[in-house]
């Protein structure tokens, strides 16, 4: 998946969102199945594979809370904006977020996009420079986290924002509210994260 750039049918979409170039992408069935542990450890299968919050690991992990820093929020129409094809699962018009996931030291941990319908975003992002976690807590929102996708690639990008060499892990969700799909989320978790985790990839057993 390449980037995305904004159609030429659609002035208004902004500049790219952060998609990775895959080497290998797994789909529905590959999430429910899990993966051999010499292509993705045990542990960064619970943050990637599992149905809980990024940000509440990433906190449980670094011990600093997890902060926000938010790049972008974009109208993008009903373009589908170079998304997952999920992504005409959430009623548009949409709105396009972006957001760097970090310590309150400052260390950038996780990039994530998100698509939502521009009508309610306001309802569910209150404060739009909290997690999206901390805010449905906040409103007390049940909600399904619905992983459909993992992708392992590059981008140049990200090697830049996070300091670390690629290729990175990535997933795509979609969050389910009342029946309903709430917003598509794509996200891309930083090597440094191994420090906690261990290495993403164990070596071959004998």
């Amino acid at each position: 998946m390449a980037a995305a750039f904004p159609s030429k049918q659609s002035a208004t979409i902004p500049a790219v969102w952060h998609a990775l170039t895959p080497v290998w992408s797994g789909d529905e069935d590959v999430v429910r199945q899990g993966l051999p542990h010499e292509q993705l450890a045990p542990t960064w299968q619970l943050l990637l594979l599992g149905d809980g919050s990024p940000t509440r690991h990433l906190q449980l992990l670094t011990g600093e809370p997890t902060e926000v820093d938010v790049i972008d929020m974009s109208p993008v129409g009903i373009d589908t904006d170079h998304a997952p094809e999920l992504i005409k699962m959430v009623p548009g018009p949409r709105l396009r977020r972006q957001v760097w996931l970090r310590t309150a030291s400052g260390q950038r941990l996780a990039y994530a996009a998100s698509w939502w319908e521009a009508s309610h975003v306001d309802e569910y992002l209150q404060n739009r420079s909290l997690p999206i976690w901390a805010s449905l807590a906040r409103l007390r929102t049940e909600l399904y986290r619905d992983v459909q996708g993992i992708h392992y690639g590059h981008s140049p990008a990200l090697e830049q924002a996070f300091g670390q060499s690629g290729p990175f892990w990535g997933r795509h969700y979609l969050f389910w509210h009342h029946g309903q799909p709430l917003t598509l989320i794509y996200e891309v978790f930083s090597p440094y994260l191994e420090r906690y985790l261990g290495p993403a990839k164990l070596p071959k057993m004998k």
